[in-house]
């Protein structure tokens, strides 16, 4: 049964919208929509933990945007520890999303949502051993043709998985820096190029024709006080593979543009008295978000940096855009640890909170 909360007053800068909130027993680690098959069934997955048996499991939802909404369990399927990264990929030819899931424990699963028939199938995975030394920080899956995730971890590993027909879970080491520098997230940019950050707000654009390290570098050098920031989040736009998208300690939220690589746009951060900063706490992640001023997206100069989406430790769901004032859609008395906004409905977002709560914006 979902919870009907009004929306806050929308101010001039941001439209009216509503919120379902549905309340769960388990917590949520990640969320994600998948594929939509009908304009009256949505689907939502899950990483969640129950912190009463020490179980983590997988879960697929059927949503109904009835009146009232409804979010019901499809399936389940139980992993091995706790899910650190959760990317899905619609396989070409096939009814069936590919999901990708990170450890804690350090492996890497494989399965495929069988929406029609409400299964959660295991396809292959890639064991702990050989691949990194803890946990997984961040994968990405390559929508871009080259049939391959990419991970990273604290261990300063990189590896290229192969999900394509050939090369199916062959495991490459990319990259290893023998545990000088650590990654938090990454992002593929294009089939053969993907960023990476982590510690000191840093940066690192990979090309995989150019192996050995990275080709670009950013480190950050605005954080105050004796704290070092980190880069939790990245987004790549499609229209824009030359500018990443950051998100991380202390509210930061900045743009690199490989154009300009040392001059960074900063949206967002405490201590940058030039910016509007809706939060001071960590940015747990950023995502474009097409819904905000998508009519004018052609009107945009190259160099200004396109709206985007936060979610933080704070409770601040919200969209924030280069010179403006943050949109808020959310102000939570606990953290929102995850968020995702529909690819073939923009208007509509998914954010977990830390509460075992989830919470689904329709934006008007």
């Amino acid at each position: 049964m979902a919870l009907t909360i009004p929306s806050p007053q929308p101010t001039s800068h941001s439209p009216p919208f509503q919120v379902h909130r549905f309340p769960q027993d388990q917590y949520i680690d990640a969320l994600r929509w998948l594929p939509q098959l009908s304009a009256f069934h949505r689907h939502v997955l899950l990483a969640t933990f129950n912190s009463d048996t020490s179980i983590s499991s997988l879960q697929t939802l059927t949503y109904t945007p009835n009146s009232p909404p409804n979010l019901s369990l499809q399936s389940s399927y139980p992993t091995p520890s706790r899910i650190t990264s959760l990317k899905t990929l619609l396989i070409p030819q096939s009814p069936k999303p590919l999901i990708a899931a990170s450890t804690l424990s350090g492996s890497l699963l494989f399965l495929s949502a069988d929406l029609v028939n409400g299964s959660l199938d295991f396809e292959f995975s890639v064991p702990e051993k050989g691949f990194h030394r803890g946990p997984v920080s961040g994968i990405d899956v390559d929508g871009n043709g080259s049939g391959s995730v990419v991970s990273v971890g604290e261990d300063g590993k990189i590896n290229l998985i192969g999900i394509g027909s050939e090369g199916r879970g062959s495991n490459q080491r990319f990259f290893d820096s023998n545990g000088l520098v650590s990654y938090s997230t990454v992002k593929w940019a294009s089939p053969f190029e993907f960023v990476t950050g982590g510690l000191g707000y840093s940066l690192q654009w990979w090309d995989q024709r150019r192996p050995g390290g990275p080709v670009s570098q950013f480190k950050g050098n605005w954080s105050s006080g004796t704290t070092t920031g980190i880069v939790h989040s990245v987004d790549i736009h499609p229209s824009r593979k030359h500018t990443c998208l950051a998100g991380g300690s202390s509210g930061t939220v900045f743009a690199w543009d490989l154009r300009w690589q040392h001059h960074p746009v900063i949206l967002s951060g405490a201590g940058t008295p030039e910016t509007y900063s809706p939060s001071e706490s960590e940015i747990w992640e950023v995502q474009y978000d097409n819904y905000t001023h998508s009519s004018n997206i052609r009107n945009v100069s190259s160099s200004r940096v396109l709206p985007a989406m936060i979610c933080s430790e704070d409770g601040i769901l919200a969209v924030i855009e280069q010179s403006e004032v943050p949109m808020e859609l959310l102000a939570e008395p606990c953290a929102i640890n995850s968020f995702d906004i529909d690819k073939e409905n923009p208007s509509d977002v998914i954010c977990s909170l830390e509460w075992e709560s989830i919470a689904i914006l329709t934006r008007s």
